[in-house]
């Protein structure tokens, strides 16, 4: 296997993803596993491509990623996030419109916590009257 070009990381919610990219034909395995079968829906599929469409660079570079943790969609939000921050190192001028794309900022939200005395973050026992 070639070395990588550049190698970064993305995260969402606690999913981590690390992103290799090289020159190539536009291939792209995580963990060992074709992209398809990783993603199987089209709009994760589409999430994880939005960098490479956004950069005009779909058929310029194979990735190869490492994702754990998390839930599929923050595991394609957060290889969505690596990738767009490979293609800024390779590239700097394609800062600005990956950054006007919202590509390169850091989804935040996370699952609220669970308080004592609730089923679940918010949600109370039923209240009874008498």
């Amino acid at each position: 296997m070639a070395t990588p070009l550049t190698q970064t990381t993305g995260r969402r919610k606690e999913a981590v993803a690390r992103a290799r990219l090289r020159p190539g034909t536009g291939n792209i395995t995580i963990n060992g596993k074709t992209f398809a079968e990783y993603f199987p829906t089209d709009a994760q599929r589409m999430v994880v491509n939005e960098p490479l469409r956004v950069a005009e660079a779909e058929e310029s570079y194979d990735v190869d990623a490492s994702i754990h943790g998390g839930g599929v969609t923050g595991q394609a939000g957060a290889l969505r996030m690596a990738i767009a921050r490979s293609l800024v190192e390779l590239d700097p001028e394609l800062r600005g419109a990956l950054k006007h794309a919202g590509l390169l900022t850091r989804d935040a939200r996370k699952k609220e916590s669970k308080k004592y005395g609730l089923k679940k973050a918010r949600k109370a026992p039923q209240f009874t009257k008498r």
